[in-house]
């Protein structure tokens, strides 16, 4: 089970962290607290972390002079003025649960980055179910390109800066929203972008109402502040009917929104639109990403840039240069034999339609899917939507791997073979297996040069990639 958030603010933290203090970050090698432990020590205070192990991150992290652990323990704890954690973390964790006996005041991440973004004076935050990231790396690539010099957090590595956080200077600070156990209303936007809206995290979100009052809350930490909405998406425009700032909407082929994208085209799969205010065109986007996704995500961070001031040509010449975030129809080389490998973090029915649609519009002979369902609760609580989108999709072949638990136990009876089994009877091909070793024989003894394999999933499923490498 998952932590709670904490609710300090930011008033009650800045004076817990009144001068210098030792700060212990459980979880530091995450996408999101690194780029914490990284602001904290350039701001004066002497940081260290733990996590699981050793990857490029934390070993950024120590060769900056932040210490880093790879073995829990509670002394790690002792003498640290106060400890960041993951809602990840497991409760029985015990550096927390030693922070928790010797009365060291614990935060929770989403507090303590609405904590740091407060003394920006421009803060833009991004929300939505899917898109989060890219939006948010699109973002940096607008802002960067206009010389506005942003801090960014986003939840994935952002490929034009090589890592999942930038550190610019003071005005501008952008931020991915996430929803989940409504962290973002820790958040201090002073512009809250919200890209659309759907059913997800089912073990904590409940019904598309609770999902839509928590999404007007976000809006409403503006303070008056604006809102910049998706006007296709009508659960977004219920959410925001009772915002009380300005409210400025974006639309694809909406002629009527503020911002609007118009006169699309694809090559090779690579969206271009007219970038358009209230009509008028202000510039020619042309996307080097694929997917018609894309265009709505590069849509919403043009009009977050283009209302903070950037001139629309910087705006189309950052987007154009922009290279992708990390997971997002990755380009990881060529398996065994010989087939392109592409790792996407879709693991939403939504965001698996989108990725395969994606896939299959890049003119490749055949496309193979491998899938790893992420959470029992997400998986049984969508499982016909799951069901639907693989069946339905254009792929020639799909492999269904484990469900990867997360923080979860099984207590909805729900498995991958039987998604696998639902999928097969719908006509599609779909196997179940067992083993990463196996799905990429098996992938090696199908595809061939000129095809593609679709690796998707949150959990652990890139485990597969090497091995189909060879």
């Amino acid at each position: 089970m998952a932590l709670d958030n904490t609710h300090f603010g930011a008033e009650k933290i800045s004076e817990l962290l009144n001068g210098p203090k030792k700060l212990f970050f459980d979880g530091i090698g995450g996408v999101s607290m690194c780029s914490l432990a990284r602001i904290s020590h350039l701001r004066g205070h002497e940081v260290s972390g733990y996590d699981r192990a050793k990857t490029a991150t934390t070993e950024r992290l120590e060769s900056e002079g932040i210490k880093v652990f790879y073995e829990v323990d509670a002394d790690h704890v002792k003498n640290c003025d106060v400890l960041i954690y993951t809602v990840a973390i497991p409760a029985d964790n015990p550096e927390y649960r030693a922070a928790m006996r010797e009365g060291i005041p614990c935060i929770s991440r989403a507090d303590y980055l609405g904590y740091l973004m407060s003394g920006y004076k421009y803060r833009i935050g991004i929300s939505g179910m899917h898109g989060k990231s890219t939006t948010t790396s699109m973002a940096e690539a607008a802002f960067t390109a206009a010389g506005l010099d942003p801090t960014v957090s986003c939840g994935a590595l952002m490929k034009d800066v090589g890592a999942a956080h930038r550190i610019g200077k003071e005005d501008y600070f952008i931020f991915e929203a996430c929803e989940y156990m409504d962290s973002f209303l820790d958040f201090y936007p002073t512009m809250a972008v919200i890209l659309n809206i759907e059913m997800d995290h089912v073990d904590y979100f409940h019904s598309m109402n609770q999902i839509r009052e928590s999404f007007g809350k976000f809006l409403d930490r503006t303070e008056g502040g604006i809102s910049l909405v998706n006007c296709g998406d009508d659960d977004v425009m219920r959410a925001a009917e009772n915002f009380g700032g300005t409210l400025v909407t974006f639309g694809v082929d909406a002629p009527d929104a503020d911002y609007s994208a118009m006169n699309i085209e694809f090559s090779s799969g690579c969206g271009s639109f007219d970038f358009c205010r209230d009509g008028e065109v202000l510039s020619r986007i042309e996307l080097s990403v694929p997917g018609a996704h894309c265009i709505c995500d590069a849509l919403a961070a043009a009009s977050a840039a283009h209302l903070c001031g950037a001139a629309p040509s910087d705006i189309a010449r950052g987007l154009h240069s922009f290279e992708g975030a990390a997971r997002r129809m990755d380009d990881c080389g060529k398996a065994l034999c010989g087939a392109e490998i592409y790792s996407d973090y879709a693991h939403h029915p939504t965001e698996i339609e989108t990725t395969l649609k994606t896939a299959v519009s890049m003119g490749f002979n055949h496309v193979y899917a491998v899938f790893q369902p992420h959470t029992y609760s997400r998986t049984g609580e969508l499982f016909d939507d799951f069901a639907r989108v693989l069946s339905e999709s254009g792929v020639d072949r799909i492999v269904v791997a484990p469900i990867y638990s997360a923080r979860e136990t099984n207590t909805y009876g729900v498995s991958a073979e039987a998604l696998c089994d639902r999928v097969s009877k719908n006509g599609k091909k779909c196997r179940f297996i067992g083993q990463f070793s196996d799905i990429a024989d098996y992938m090696n003894s199908v595809a061939e040069t000129g095809d593609a394999i679709i690796v998707m999933g949150a959990g652990d499923i890139t485990k597969v990639i090497p091995p189909l490498k060879g």
